[in-house]
């Protein structure tokens, strides 16, 4: 004889009602975490080949008196702030290429 007490069927009928919900919320979970771990992995594959890429040996001149004050990356942008003789200055630079991409002066006004 079970130990279980026999469910009436209003009782097993909400039973068998929350296990098919269980039963759809694991197989959407785990639906979701393959797709998370697919993206990752795509984007992982995909990248591989731009970081074995050679980079380029650039020698970029600046004017007598500059000095570099500070550098960040922003996006695909490579930002250097120079001084020159007192006047502010900031010249982009493609990340993949290093190529020139902008220059803004800052000047004071006479």
């Amino acid at each position: 004889m079970s130990d279980d007490p026999a469910l009436d069927p209003d009782a097993a009928q909400v039973v068998a009602k929350v296990r098919r919900l269980m039963l759809f919320s694991v197989l959407l979970t785990g639906v979701a975490v393959a797709a998370v771990l697919g993206v990752i992995g795509y984007r992982v594959y995909r990248n591989e080949g731009a970081i074995a890429a050679a980079v380029p040996d650039v020698t970029s001149r600046l004017p007598k008196g500059a000095r570099i004050v500070s550098s960040a990356v922003a996006g695909d942008r490579i930002v250097l702030t120079l001084d020159i003789n007192g006047a502010t200055e900031l010249r982009t630079f493609d990340v993949h290429t290093l190529k020139p991409a902008g220059r803004l002066q800052f000047v004071n006004e006479p």
